[in-house]
């Protein structure tokens, strides 16, 4: 604890140091829904915290709703006092935020490494599987994809419109995987590009997608599962916060438009033993099938994860590489779980199915919960689509019949605790059920 203070200690005297103008700094953290809470911070009372001064926020603070609202989950909100919890700064996390009006800085807080973590925190359910897998020789290696929507800045009556293209100023209406488009938005790009690296996020291609204005961004590859979830998470605020500079709104919303594709979360991950070997490639790529086969039982029960809002559901079967069913197979884009091709060394699942709105610190705990599974269940998979175009299992389309399937699984419950699951299960049923306490324009036309 002495050596990861005096490491915490240094990093803020030289954040300091380097930025004398910045005078708070946000202390953040993500929620059950996937956005941010926190405090900001006095730089210097920070450095009082990184000493080893206590950092309490509340306990129930995780458990905010999607619109920040709080829901009576068994005991918690409203029967517990409302208690503060210690939570800690994430070291490496300390950074210059450059996208709002005044010098800012902002670092990373959790709760996993303290005295008493809380057990439904998503960076805390991650650290757990880690932790697991570190004890059992396993060492994932792990990399992001995030798909986003430009807008432009205004609404038009609370609906999106589309991002203005700046040489011409018309509205970017056609779908295209052109590159052109790179270079069109080009200005805006580039300083997503350059803030997320300033964050410390290792980004890698920009791709054009095919939606108006949608775009992808790939992350490096990384040995730390908690970093790279933490990348995912960062590059979402930061990518907001540019795009409202530049007149847009960037946007991970799973399904803006019916017409077009929506955006995803593409999580690629290879299993790795102490001494480098690639543990899926092993034995003629049997473990391979074997994690498959643990991903694919347990992804029908991780749906409220895997799209956790309304309109997440929308997403799935509308259009382009987008499954309804869960199902596998080799350099196959219609697949939940796609095997790209390459060599033994880098052989590696990609988990297609996650929204990009979701949580990446829960999807990432979600999928190496499901190849624990299989490598320990030695099961074999269905049939990829490869060889059967039909083949796939079922799974929840609808929110309230994927927190009945998740709620009450087994293995999950083991492998994401048991305490976590009952809380997300109850905060998804709550979100879903205060989502239909609106009557809307459609309603009104159809039966009024």
């Amino acid at each position: 604890m002495k050596s990861q203070s005096s490491t915490l200690l240094a990093e803020v005297r030289t954040f300091r140091q380097n930025h004398p103008e910045v005078r708070y700094v946000d202390l953040i953290a993500l929620d059950i829904p996937g956005h941010f809470y926190g405090k900001r911070y006095p730089v210097e009372m920070l450095e009082k915290v990184a000493a080893g001064s206590p950092l309490k926020l509340p306990q129930n603070a995780v458990l905010l709703g999607a619109q920040g609202g709080l829901f009576k989950i068994g005991d918690y909100c409203f029967h517990d006092g409302d208690p503060d919890a210690n939570r800690r700064l994430v070291p490496g996390t300390l950074k210059p935020v450059s996208w709002e009006a005044q010098p800012l800085g902002q670092m990373l807080i959790t709760s996993d490494g303290t005295d008493a973590p809380i057990e439904f925190e998503p960076r805390e359910v991650l650290a757990n599987v880690l932790e697991r897998l570190q004890h059992k020789g396993i060492h994932p290696v792990v990399a992001f994809e995030l798909e986003f929507y430009l807008f432009d800045k205004k609404l038009d009556d609370g609906l999106p419109q589309f991002a203005r293209d700046p040489l011409s100023d018309d509205a970017d209406d056609q779908p295209n995987l052109h590159i052109e488009r790179l270079s069109r938005f080009s200005e805006v790009l580039d300083d997503m590009a350059q803030t997320a690296q300033a964050q410390g996020i290792d980004i890698t291609v920009i791709t054009a997608e095919l939606g108006p204005g949608q775009f992808e961004i790939n992350f490096g590859h990384c040995d730390d599962g908690l970093r790279a979830a933490d990348w995912a998470a960062l590059f979402c605020r930061s990518t907001r916060g540019v795009a409202l500079k530049h007149g847009y709104r960037a946007s991970f919303m799973a399904k803006p438009y019916l017409q077009f594709p929506g955006s995803g979360m593409h999580v690629h991950v290879s299993l790795y033993d102490g001494a480098g070997n690639n543990l899926l490639a092993a034995h003629q790529q049997q473990p391979l099938r074997h994690a498959v086969a643990g991903c694919l039982e347990l992804l029908p029960h991780c749906m409220p994860i895997f799209s956790p809002n309304h309109n997440a559901f929308r997403r799935l079967g509308g259009t382009v590489n987008a499954a309804t069913r869960a199902s596998w197979g080799f350099e196959d884009r219609d697949a939940c779980v796609r095997i790209p091709e390459s060599d033994p060394r880098n052989l590696r699942i990609e988990h297609r199915l996650a929204s990009a709105d979701a949580n990446p610190y829960l999807v990432l705990a979600a999928i190496l919960a499901g190849l624990e599974h299989g490598l320990e269940a030695r099961q074999e998979p269905i049939a990829p689509l490869n060889e059967d175009r039909n083949s796939g299992a079922d799974f929840p389309l609808e929110m309230l019949d994927a927190v009945r399937a998740m709620q009450h699984q087994a293995v999950l419950r083991d492998k994401l605790g048991a305490e976590f699951i009952d809380v997300y299960c109850e905060n998804k049923r709550q979100d879903h059920l205060a989502f239909q306490q609106e009557i809307n324009a459609r309603e009104y036309r159809w039966f009024l």
